[in-house]
């Protein structure tokens, strides 16, 4: 899969990436045990596991919307490459030696349907988790006006419009 493919950023056939870097959202369970994963793969290109929003995310990735990496996944290539969503899956996979031959299955398009409903479950299930999460700290949440919501228990979650596309529900 060459870089910029699949909903990367960039002329398809473009460079292949020789490093990437996973954001990935440290306080869901979900993705820190993907990331633990991932970790033990072995990698045909590098994958660096940076919590997305973290001041190392910041740093490494200067160009891109922080903000929208808490709620995405979203991956960045070593040449500008960014890949969002089932396309950032589909890349990692293709990072792993293992996991090659199915990322190219999941770059077909009855490959893609299935890469984009297993994101679409994985977002469900952060949701929910969220959601528990939030009644556990008892509520009693402040909010910003910008999407923003802190409670006691996990402090600050985004819930704008870039999170859920104005489709979630924020729990009072």
């Amino acid at each position: 899969m060459r870089g910029g493919g699949g909903g990367g950023r960039g002329a398809p056939g473009g460079p292949r990436a020789r490093r990437l870097i996973l954001l990935y959202d440290a306080q869901c369970p979900l993705c820190t045990f993907l990331r633990n994963w991932l970790a033990r793969q072995r990698q045909l290109v590098p994958l660096d596991l940076v919590p997305a929003g973290s001041e190392e995310a910041r740093r490494r990735c200067p160009g891109i919307d922080h903000i929208s990496t808490l709620s995405e996944i979203t991956l960045v290539g070593d040449s500008g490459q960014i890949y969002r969503g089932p396309a950032a899956w589909v890349v990692t996979l293709w990072a792993l030696s293992e996991y090659r031959p199915l990322s190219h299955r999941f770059s077909t398009p009855a490959g893609a349907r299935l890469a984009r409903a297993a994101v679409l479950a994985a977002a469900k299930y952060r949701q929910t988790h969220r959601d528990q999460r939030f009644r556990k700290s008892g509520g009693g949440a402040y909010r910003r006006a910008d999407g923003w919501v802190y409670d006691r228990v996990d402090g600050w979650t985004y819930y704008g419009p870039a999170a859920c596309d104005g489709g979630c529900h924020v729990p009072d």
